[in-house]
């Protein structure tokens, strides 16, 4: 790194980020599109990223280096971002006295969601959900758990119905066989609420053979999935946006013979629901038709959900499901 990479302010180190993967990309002759698909990531995250809308990450500056075969051009770039972005959380430190909590990342001050990527299948009769998210710790402390919450609701229009439902056939711990990994490591979890229709859980950065807790300034991967019966959750996948979040991308994949069709509706603080700004995208993959929806900086406490129908299957009562 030479004295001028120094001295690159932030969004002077995020545009040349920016610039280095867009010139390595276009060297090797990719669309965006292949290339977000050789790197594992939504078709709209490339363009995010080269356009500045999406801030520069480790996780997508280690990859795309890797796949474009830069020799550490766009790695380097990636430091010099790090390196203006931890000078000017210096200056605002010696302005601003940092506070601390007990979980800091409870007050959405201390952690960032970088990457919120879910995925839902089903085969026609249960769900199976998998989520990944890349974590940033940007508070002063080692964060050592995480939250994460799954409610549902059989019958929506009718709470007293919904309730007695529930109550008659509650969520289960041994249904959800819920698991977590980060970094490769199992995680272990503690439930925080337990109750018919909505369960808490600390998923925590360690195991029985040892820790690993998300220390300031880095960022990890936390990977957790459960799989429910559709007896239970129905027809909607609601993402609630309660953390700062960067990228939110959502995949539901349906078995092909079930000819589904899927619309979605977004809804914040100071408005109701709207349809979704962009259509879900759909594709086929072997024997499965997939949905696939992304999101940039979305709006914090807004709820984004997605709804389907399938036409080959005559429609059954109506239930929901949110998982968070």
């Amino acid at each position: 790194m030479d004295a001028q990479d120094d001295t690159r302010t932030l969004t002077q180190a995020a545009e040349d980020f920016s610039a280095e993967v867009a010139y390595w990309r276009e060297v090797r002759g990719l669309p965006k599109r292949a290339l977000a698909e050789l790197m594992g990531f939504h078709p709209s995250y490339v363009s995010h990223m080269e356009s500045g809308r999406h801030k520069p990450t480790e996780d997508f500056a280690r990859r795309a280096d890797e796949t474009l075969n830069a020799g550490k051009a766009i790695w380097r770039k990636w430091c010099t971002f790090e390196t203006a972005k931890a000078r000017e959380a210096k200056t605002a430190s010696t302005a601003v006295p940092p506070r601390r909590s007990e979980q800091p990342y409870a007050t959405g001050s201390a952690i960032i969601v970088e990457h919120d990527a879910a995925r839902l299948d089903y085969d026609g009769r249960r769900y199976r959900l998998a989520m990944r998210r890349l974590l940033r710790n940007t508070g002063t402390d080692p964060i050592t758990r995480y939250l994460i919450r799954i409610s549902v609701d059989r019958y929506p229009g009718d709470p007293e119905r919904s309730n007695a439902h529930c109550r008659q056939h509650p969520l289960t711990w041994d249904e959800l066989a819920l698991s977590a990994t980060c970094r490769g490591e199992a995680m272990r979890w503690q439930a925080k609420h337990d109750r018919d229709a909505f369960k808490e859980v600390w998923l925590l950065f360690d195991n029985d053979q040892g820790r690993f807790p998300l220390y300031p300034g880095e960022s990890v991967w936390i990977e957790y999935g459960y799989t429910v019966g559709d007896d239970k959750w129905g027809r909607w996948f609601q993402r609630a946006v309660r953390l700062p979040t960067q990228h939110l991308e959502v995949e539901l994949a349906f078995p092909a013979a079930l000819d589904a069709v899927v619309w979605g509706t977004e809804t914040s603080m100071t408005a109701e629901a709207s349809p979704l700004r962009t259509a879900p995208s759909r594709h086929s993959r072997g024997e499965a038709h997939v949905f696939t929806w992304a999101t940039t900086q979305p709006e914090l406490h807004a709820r984004y959900r997605l709804e389907w129908r399938f036409r080959a299957r005559p429609e059954r009562d109506t239930n929901t499901r949110e998982f968070r």
